[in-house]
């Protein structure tokens, strides 16, 4: 089975190195890909120079990435995680396995069920904003889904080869989500660690303009699910 890890990256020059190395360590076999966002800094050569398979994608926001990803990328089991180094690569196997025995489409890396979020996420209004968003989508679908926010994840070939992504920056979690929730995906969420960035590492996410973005595309996403559908 030909698993793809897909790593869409701006500005994470701290971290993308050791982020590439480490999933070449846990996946030996697999094809690993650094996406460069267009960046300001060395993301692009040392993502190379660590081995992964670099591509820039120009237009920016993750949604625009991951995108080019899936358009350009054949495989059996996408793992995506954020460049970040916030999800260590020794979780991996347990999003993998369920995919590839077909428990499930899409395994979800849960960060709240150990507690480690909490812990280790320094900036408090962000974790309103997943319980937030969190409320709203299993208010919508009747579902208890817990991290539906999260960069760790892995999803089959059928679910990306039906997945049509609209959004352009970071609802784009939410949108998969919703996807798989809308057309009867199974999804399995699986406990993992989560760890603050590094400290000269900086987040892309604003907190009030990217949550605004996100709790809009939930409205407009469900009305025209529920128009097409």
């Amino acid at each position: 089975m030909k698993i793809a890890v897909l790593i869409p990256c701006l500005n994470e020059e701290q971290t993308v190195a050791k982020v590439v190395q480490d999933f070449k360590k846990e996946l030996p076999d697999a094809d690993i890909y650094v996406y460069d966002n267009n960046s300001t800094d060395k993301t692009y050569q040392l993502a190379q120079d660590a081995g992964a398979i670099v591509h820039l994608c120009e237009e920016r926001g993750k949604g625009n990435v991951l995108r080019q990803m899936f358009l350009d990328i054949t495989a059996d089991c996408y793992l995506i995680v954020d460049g970040d180094d916030t999800y260590p690569a020794q979780d991996c196997m347990y999003l993998i396995e369920p995919v590839m025995n077909q428990e499930c489409d899409m395994s979800v890396g849960n960060r709240f069920i150990d507690g480690s979020y909490d812990k280790e996420n320094t900036r408090k209004f962000h974790g309103f904003g997943n319980r937030l968003v969190k409320f709203m989508i299993n208010q919508i679908y009747s579902t208890q889904v817990d991290d539906v926010m999260s960069g760790y994840r892995v999803l089959s070939k059928d679910f990306v080869g039906n997945l049509k992504l609209t959004s352009n920056y970071f609802q784009v979690e939410t949108e998969i989500t919703m996807y798989a929730l809308h057309h009867k995906f199974l999804i399995k969420e699986v406990a993992v660690n989560y760890r603050n960035r590094p400290v000269k590492s900086q987040s892309k996410l604003n907190t009030f303009r990217d949550g605004f973005k996100i709790l809009s595309f939930i409205f407009m996403y469900f009305i025209k699910a529920k128009k097409r559908f």
